[in-house]
């Protein structure tokens, strides 16, 4: 929220001093992004332009996000980790797409990077991946402590390519803290327990630590994603290989049992792999997705897969569907 904030402020005073108008701001994002997006348009009366899926294409592709760019686009929104399937959107094809827009029509159009999942991962296993501050057009980037950061919930950070991509009028001083100090935040008074625990992460564990836990996480979820595509009713939709996260469907031959069955045949045995259907335009499919991070090791991988095996005959010997999107207890 705050980094959309900064980039609508900086829309505002570039149109102020150009004399043009302010009251009708959009930002470009795909229809992926994390709720916390439609708060943000909805909170401060920023025009959503959304892209929706299509075919095979689940996350923003360059060429569809410059499509809905005009002068009142405050920016675009890349997400390096769609909680859909954890995959990297492609940020360095959007830069480029950018660029040439506004060499074609003067439109100056910014990126946010929602790097909620996929920056605390790519820094350490993907150091040759261009979607940070490495490209110019990228103005800010959020991250989570509590997803990849290794840290409990609560904790959240945005940082910004330099003290030009914010605003000074969103800063505030206070002299009440024992010193004249700037907070930009939404809410003030809040517990630093979780931002000591990650400086401690940092320290104890370093940029070696960080890439010894993302790098086993990711050995962890592509090898798993392998062995239940291996099981022949499951079609892979991405195999874990950004994000340690993979999501997958049922094949086209298998018409007596759906994802939601697979979901609660496995809740049985002690596992929440969430099932969920796909936003428009692939509403038609469903998938189940499984998170992988510190502690989920090869042992227990091997514990899900023998538990998923132990269930298919079942799931298999079913004349017809059980359980549909309706009866399903997750929603993304």
């Amino acid at each position: 929220m705050l980094g959309g904030l900064a980039l609508k402020r900086r829309w505002q005073e570039r149109r102020r001093a150009e004399g043009k108008a302010t009251d009708t701001p959009n930002i470009v994002m795909g229809i992926n992004v994390q709720v916390c997006w439609e708060k943000f348009a909805n909170y401060w009366d920023v025009e959503m332009r959304l892209v929706p899926m299509e075919g095979e294409r689940f996350t923003l592709s360059a060429e569809e996000a410059v499509k809905l760019c005009d002068e009142n686009t405050i920016g675009v929104v890349a997400i390096l980790g769609s909680t859909f399937d954890g995959a990297y959107e492609p940020v360095k094809e959007i830069c480029d797409a950018l660029d040439d827009l506004q060499a074609r029509t003067g439109f100056d159009v910014p990126v946010h990077v929602d790097g909620a999942s996929g920056a605390f991962i790519a820094p350490f296993i993907d150091p040759d991946l261009a979607w940070d501050f490495r490209l110019p057009r990228v103005s800010s980037i959020n991250t989570s402590g509590h997803k990849y950061g290794l840290v409990y919930p609560g904790v959240g950070w945005v940082i910004w390519r330099d003290a030009a991509a914010l605003p000074d009028d969103l800063i505030f001083w206070v002299n009440y803290l024992g010193d004249n100090m700037p907070t930009f935040a939404l809410n003030f008074s809040r517990p630093g327990a979780q931002v000591v625990a990650q400086y401690y992460n940092f320290l104890r564990l370093g940029f070696e630590g960080y890439q010894r836990v993302q790098g086993y996480a990711r050995d962890v979820a592509m090898r798993l994603a392998g062995q239940i595509e291996e099981l022949g009713p499951f079609r892979l939709l991405t195999r874990g290989d950004e994000l340690p996260v993979f999501a997958f469907t049922t094949t086209d031959a298998v018409d007596n049992f759906t994802v939601f069955d697979v979901s609660n045949a496995m809740r049985e045995r002690g596992w929440q792999v969430p099932a969920y259907t796909f936003p428009a335009n692939r509403t038609d499919l469903a998938a189940l997705r499984v998170v992988v991070r510190r502690g989920f090791t090869h042992d227990m991988a091997d514990m899900l897969l023998a538990d998923l095996k132990r269930q298919l005959p079942r799931l298999q010997a079913q004349p017809e569907p059980v359980h549909t999107k309706e009866a399903s207890g997750f929603h993304h």
